[in-house]
């Protein structure tokens, strides 16, 4: 018996836009394309093993990934200076902001050395600091890395965690801090 695997027609009903496919090219294209996908916004952190400092980064790339067992999952760009102590501390937390806390966001996005100065912080079991008056906090265990292109990409079990505070989550969205109205 022959099958044909011929590409199914596309119907397009009336009034409907489809575009066309075009080739990924062009890095702008495809980061104005990757922007149309809302995201809610995290602090990750961990604690340096070689200097016992803390050590963060405001993320977009964190994703629940499976619920038994518990496991998450951020990516981490190979160039970013905090890798070495997130890939050596085995254990990272993840920090998700609220709509009034694009400082924080802000602050953990720079490059500033100082950026944990006045920074009050919390720790549980890990060391991983967890950051006060968010909407949700998880401890985790780093339990895999992948490479993932010009990033690495961990999984975390999740250890323990909070939701202390109700509130509109911080988005981000075509290159801006968006809010949801709740």
């Amino acid at each position: 018996m022959t099958h044909s695997h011929r590409r199914p027609k596309l119907m397009k009903p009336s009034g409907m836009i489809f575009p066309e496919p075009r080739p990924v090219t062009d890095d702008r294209f495809f980061r104005d394309a990757l922007g149309r996908f809302a995201t809610g916004i995290t602090v990750i952190t961990c604690r340096d093993p070689g200097t016992g400092q803390p050590q963060g980064f405001t993320a977009n790339s964190f994703s629940s990934l499976s619920l038994d067992p518990p496991l998450v999952l951020f990516s981490l760009r190979r160039e970013a200076q905090c890798l070495p102590a997130f890939l050596g501390s085995g254990a990272f937390a993840v920090n998700v902001l609220a709509h009034d806390q694009m400082e924080v966001s802000a602050r953990f996005a720079s490059s500033d050395p100082d950026r944990w100065a006045g920074i009050e912080h919390a720790v549980w079991s890990t060391g991983a600091p967890i950051l006060p008056e968010m909407l949700a906090s998880f401890e985790c265990r780093t339990v895999a890395t992948h490479e993932g292109g010009d990033h690495v990409i961990f999984i975390g079990e999740v250890l323990a965690l909070s939701t202390p505070r109700e509130a509109p989550p911080l988005l981000y969205f075509r290159g801006a801090y968006q809010t949801l109205k709740v």
